[in-house]
């Protein structure tokens, strides 16, 4: 799937941006993986400092969306190493978008997805499984619902109420 280009979608939808049904995620994220730019439609995840519920959902099978992942920004551990990485790509995730840490740099960014996270962290997580599926989340003062579109590249991230097209 071809990805739109992130600085063309925000000049050619200043009436969008304006609206807020276009919006940018803040510039806090570092870019991981193969995939420099991706995009599809978001599934939700709620949990902090927990990984159980981002393994269930990277087993479902998932065609080109992305899992945006509200790890309440946590700096103390990860939430998504390397063997999750492999299983988005294998379940054919586009990306990954973490408010949290990541681990296993190596290993996620020999995988063919899309991966963003405010850092790297060698501390794996609990396994409690505490958490909120297909929620509304809050990512650095950005509401995000289930089902939206998000688009990534090199210049940014961008949430859109619905599917863009140029």
């Amino acid at each position: 799937m071809a990805t739109l280009a992130t600085a063309e979608i925000c000049d050619s939808n200043t009436t969008l941006l304006e609206s807020g049904c276009l919006r940018v995620l803040p510039p806090i994220f570092q870019t991981y993986g193969q995939s420099r730019a991706f995009s599809g439609p978001i599934t939700t995840l709620k949990v902090f400092e927990d990984s159980v519920l981002v393994r269930q959902l990277l087993e479902t099978k998932c065609e080109g969306r992305v899992l945006v992942i509200d790890g309440g920004g946590s700096m103390r551990c990860s939430l998504v190493g390397g063997n999750l990485g492999q299983l988005a790509q294998n379940m054919g995730w586009t990306g990954i978008v973490v408010n949290g840490c990541i681990r296993d740099v190596d290993e996620i960014n020999e995988c063919d997805i899309g991966v963003r996270a405010l850092a790297s962290h060698p501390v794996k997580s609990n396994k409690k499984g505490v958490g909120e599926k297909h929620v509304l989340i809050n990512i650095a003062g950005t509401l995000i619902r289930e089902g939206e579109w998000l688009y990534a590249d090199n210049d940014g991230i961008l949430i859109s109420a619905s599917e863009l097209s140029v």
